[in-house]
């Protein structure tokens, strides 16, 4: 079997259209949605995610801020910001850019944040509604996987479901949102007996590991849609090698930049057991920036009544 691609990259620039429509349309009522992200520390990963992120949100027309804090920033100095941000009325919605650098409590900063302007809704209070179905932000990568999904018209009621990975920031709230509608959904880790087997009974498989290339053939069902969560950096010809045996295109773009990127899903496995997948990159990476876009304008209206 040959899979099919996913096109997360085509949908989320379906939804960052729309979100600019939107935001246009708000603009002409003399509304600009407002977002403010943080960051602590050096990292450089995350120093990518952000830039990327304010560069799109100003794309869309959003008005954007990156507030920055070194890594000795105590834990007592992002909540007093993220206090002031709450009362802002200009500040529709905030996004604290994780993980933060060792010594700072991410809970006690995420609670911080007003559960109106939570973005990424990690505040337990939207992770209350969220579960019990009510309104509530939703975490922007399973929320783009959602958008995915339907929007490839892959079946959901009755189907058989794994998640792979329990984080709170995507494997729960993606077993939530699958539950709701109407998959049959089982919640695999690193502890489960027997992984490969439960993994293969699945009809949709979503990997959010974290482990560069964990998921092979044996955890794939034949003719199963599998989403690929996760983003490894790849950082030897040994690990390059077995990712994409024999492929010396891979090869010489690992010897040119020193790296590459591959997903929690084995790239060759996967297209030679499923009939769709998402690739890495270009899968679901872009859904996660569309979807936060969206929050915000989301946001915007709930706050204003709009």
């Amino acid at each position: 079997m040959t899979a099919t691609i996913l096109d997360g990259a085509k949908v989320a620039a379906d939804i960052r259209r729309e979100t600019a429509e939107a935001v246009a349309s708000l603009a002409s009522r003399g509304v600009v949605p407002g977002l403010s992200v943080l960051i602590a520390g050096e990292d450089p990963a995350s120093q990518v995610y952000v830039r990327n992120k304010e560069k799109s949100a100003r794309e869309a027309g959003i008005r954007a801020e990156t507030l920055r804090y070194p890594a000795t920033a105590t834990e007592a100095m992002l909540p007093g910001e993220i206090g002031r941000l709450n009362a802002d009325p200009e500040v529709d919605a905030i996004l604290v850019q994780l993980p933060l650098p060792g010594g700072l409590g991410a809970s006690r900063v995420l609670e911080a944040i007003d559960p109106a302007k939570d973005v990424d809704g990690f505040h337990p209070l939207n992770v209350g509604r969220l579960v019990q179905g009510k309104p509530a932000p939703v975490p922007c990568t399973p929320a783009g996987v959602m958008e995915l999904l339907r929007r490839e018209n892959v079946p959901l009621r009755g189907t058989r479901a794994v998640v792979l990975g329990r984080s709170d920031i995507v494997g729960k709230p993606m077993a939530t949102l699958l539950t709701k509608a109407d998959a049959t959904v089982t919640v695999a880790h690193s502890k489960t007996r027997d992984l490969p087997a439960l993994c293969a009974e699945a009809e949709l498989l979503v990997a959010a590991i974290g482990r560069p290339a964990f998921v092979t053939a044996d955890f794939i069902r034949e003719g199963a849609v599998v989403v690929d969560v996760g983003v490894n950096r790849l950082d030897t010809a040994a690990e390059v090698a077995r990712c994409f045996p024999g492929d010396e295109a891979k090869a010489a773009a690992f010897a040119a930049k020193g790296s590459l990127l591959v997903g929690d899903v084995h790239p060759v496995d996967v297209r030679l057991r499923a009939s769709r997948y998402t690739p890495v990159p270009g899968g679901v990476g872009p859904l996660t920036i569309a979807r936060l876009l969206a929050n915000t304008v989301d946001l915007c209206r709930a706050r204003r009544g709009l």
